[in-house]
């Protein structure tokens, strides 16, 4: 085959092709702007010089304790100095990030662990009791460092680790950094919430990373030095990334410990938050404030928000209170949000119920992502755009995982066809939006959390007086979802409803419990299967 006339006689190399990753977003911004605020947390305020120096010191004290590309470093960190760190620090010495879910016990911890092989844990000494209990039952035996963050001042104690900041002090705070000798190296490991069995590890690499940072900020219309609110788990998903974005545009982080009204409007007040993200629970959490604790603010807020589109009366309320709400969509395995519900202006002119039905749709694909449809499973062909065809929602490009760890068999189902397929069931709009109508492995989506409603049954079923249970969304307006459990007992059994959610807190994470049980018989089909559409409108009616 002849040569093109645009091959030159030179190859790629470091002159003219760099791997793409997010770990430069660092170090550019504090070569800019080293003087600029980075971080607050509480009273601590630090610049970006001294953040690119800490995360320098955590990637080289790490490599000092032999940990390096492709071992993994795990953090049980609440949204702290520490845990922005970490999204440098670990992949800057070559290692693989992963977060834990705070909200998550014992026991899944300790899947994690094992299944990650983590080499390293950092430790926030709040969640001691937890992790005490998860290193009993793991088979690794990670070097464990214990961050004891100053602004927190309640239980839990040090588990016996090196701690954090005298871990620091092993580093060099000028350690020459890895970049990925390949941009498909993990840059970190992320599991799902378990909703048919064991977690699965959802690998991210640092390409994608480094697209859908940079696509946080297109979407966003996000400036340089936009202040932004850690109201979002930088657990989940890695932040969306946002750890990165910010760095990318020399914003300041204000790390937050727990989501509360009065931290965020003291946040909102004192440092000018511009942008913030959440769960519609945030949102509920703001506008259900009591007066005591709100704070005017004169800036306008941009709050990023997924899940359940909010409410027409939400939405209204959070204009009201001076937030511009943008609704997004996506998944652990498209690193977070991928979908944005654009808006168009000219849709600002409709009467109030056509633009909440408008605003009720997912959306188009984020700029860094390739490829977004609703097709049939089956045949791979995409549904008629009518709005009203049921398909899957299916996603292709370069922010789509590189797959499930040590799981190949998910791997392949999840990528056939040549499609990321999502298990959401929706439509697809004549003017190319998306709009979700079910989920196909019925996972409840409550405060941002993804609960399994097999999950929960399988808890249910484990109860002496249970015949038969079924669990389906609830709708809620401060979690968006709660899971409504409706349970047949046994002839002769008597149980309450304190009684069966009691049971399930001993067996489940408090979130995934059921906040309402209905004690009924069950409908089922004529082969005995459970009909979860009748039991939808049911929960509904409530």
């Amino acid at each position: 085959m002849p040569l093109s006339p645009y091959d030159t006689d030179l190859d790629r190399n470091p002159a003219n092709f760099q791997p793409l990753s997010p770990l430069p977003f660092l170090e550019r911004a504090a070569s800019v702007f080293p003087d600029h605020v980075a971080v607050i947390h509480g009273p601590l305020k630090r610049s970006y010089a001294e953040l690119y120096a800490r995360t320098r010191r955590l990637a080289s004290a790490l490599r000092k304790h032999g940990i390096g590309k492709n071992d993994t470093v795990a953090a049980m960190l609440p949204n702290t100095p520490a845990m922005l760190e970490c999204h440098y620090g670990v992949p800057m010495c070559g290692a693989v990030l992963n977060t834990l879910n705070t909200r998550l016990d014992a026991a899944i911890i300790a899947f994690s662990l094992d299944h990650g092989e983590a080499k390293a844990l950092i430790t926030d000494r709040e969640f001691s009791k937890t992790i005490r209990e998860a290193l009993s039952l793991c088979k690794v035996k990670p070097l464990v460092i214990d961050y004891d963050d100053p602004v927190y001042d309640g239980p839990g104690e040090r588990l016996g680790g090196t701690e954090y900041e005298d871990f620091l002090e092993q580093g060099d705070p000028d350690f020459d950094w890895l970049m990925p000798a390949d941009e498909w190296d993990a840059i970190s490991l992320n599991y799902t919430s378990g909703t048919t069995g064991d977690p699965k590890g959802v690998v991210y690499h640092h390409r994608g990373a480094n697209l859908l940072a940079t696509s946080n900020a297109l979407t966003g219309g996000m400036g340089r030095h936009p202040v932004y609110l850690w109201t979002l788990p930088m657990f989940h998903c890695n932040g969306w990334c946002f750890p990165w974005t910010i760095s990318l545009l020399a914003g300041t982080h204000v790390c937050l410990r727990q989501v509360r009204a009065r931290a965020m409007y003291d946040a909102l007040a004192d440092h000018g938050v511009t942008h913030m993200c959440g769960a519609p629970i945030v949102m509920s959490t703001l506008l259900n404030a009591p007066e005591a604790e709100r704070r005017s603010f004169g800036q306008k807020v941009n709050f990023f928000t997924a899940a359940a589109p909010p409410p027409e009366v939400v939405l209204a309320g959070m204009a009201q209170a001076g937030f511009n709400v943008v609704h997004l969509y996506g998944l652990t395995e498209v690193y977070g949000p991928a979908v944005v519900n654009e808006w168009n202006g000219a849709w600002d002119a409709l009467p109030a119920g056509e633009q909440a039905a408008l605003k009720a749709r997912q959306g188009v694909r984020y700029p860094a992502l390739e490829g977004l449809d609703v097709r049939d499973p089956d045949t791979m062909q995409p549904v008629p755009r009518d709005g009203q065809t049921l398909g899957e929602v299916m996603f292709r490009g370069n922010v789509v995982m590189k797959g499930y760890l040590k799981n190949p068999k998910s791997t392949k189902a999840a990528f056939a066809g040549g499609w990321f397929h999502s298990g959401d069931l929706g439509v697809m709009h004549p003017d190319g939006y998306i709009q979700l109508k079910d989920r196909s492995k019925d996972i409840i989506i409550s405060g941002g959390e993804n609960i399994s409603s097999i999950e929960v049954e399988d808890a249910l079923y484990k109860h002496p007086a249970v015949q038969a249970a079924a669990v389906v969304a609830r709708p809620d307006e401060k979690w968006g979802e709660t899971p409504c459990a409706f349970v047949e007992l046994k002839p002769g059994q008597h149980a309450s409803e304190a009684e069966i959610i009691a049971w399930c807190r001993t067996l489940l994470a408090s979130f995934k419990c059921p906040k309402t049980v209905i004690f009924t018989e069950v409908p089922k089909t004529s082969t005995g299967k459970i009909q979860k559409f009748k039991l939808r409108d049911m929960a509904r009616g409530l």
